[in-house]
């Protein structure tokens, strides 16, 4: 089990490196950086060197673990990144979105572990013709660099959405 003296030293180093970033002037937004560290045993501590860290665990017959496995990041990734490019372009397209829900299941290769498939089901929270709606998702499926990612890997997604009026 990770321990707090653990956490607290390597948030300590994050900081450190991140106000080392901003001390050298480094344009931190044109490049985007992550590290891996074992803490220990499978439990893995993901930092992308601004301040913010998570740890991706595999779990075991006993134990969950302590964090999302690394392909499940990515499918969480992928969910955030619709959300929020959707509250982009919603902003970008004057519509007032009071919410946005994805869920996403993904079929994974039985020989590789790699996402192939992906099902969205989305409720857009907007009170809007059914044609700007549409419009918001097809900006937001354009616009999502995770989905576009995806894509380029040969994931075949399909999206459920509907809209919801508040």
């Amino acid at each position: 089990m990770l321990g707090e003296t653990h956490i607290n030293s390597y948030a300590l180093e994050i900081f450190q490196l991140v106000l080392d970033k901003i001390c050298d002037g480094d344009d931190v937004l044109t490049k985007i950086h992550a590290r891996a560290r074992i803490i220990q045993g499978s439990e893995i501590a993901l930092d992308d060197s601004r301040s913010h860290c998570v740890v991706v665990d595999q779990p075991t017959e006993t134990f969950q673990g302590l964090g999302p496995t690394p392909v499940e990041l990515c499918l969480m990734s992928h969910a955030g990144c619709y959300v929020t490019i959707a509250g982009w372009a919603a902003k970008r397209m004057r519509l007032q979105l009071k919410g946005c829900d994805v869920k996403v299941e993904a079929v994974k290769d039985e020989e590789t572990g790699a996402i192939i498939e992906e099902a969205f089901d989305i409720t857009l929270k907007v009170d809007a013709p059914m044609d700007r709606v549409q419009r918001l998702h097809e900006v937001t499926l354009k616009n999502c660099p995770v989905g576009l990612m995806f894509e380029k890997a040969g994931v075949k997604a399909t999206y459920k959405w509907r809209a919801q009026k508040e």
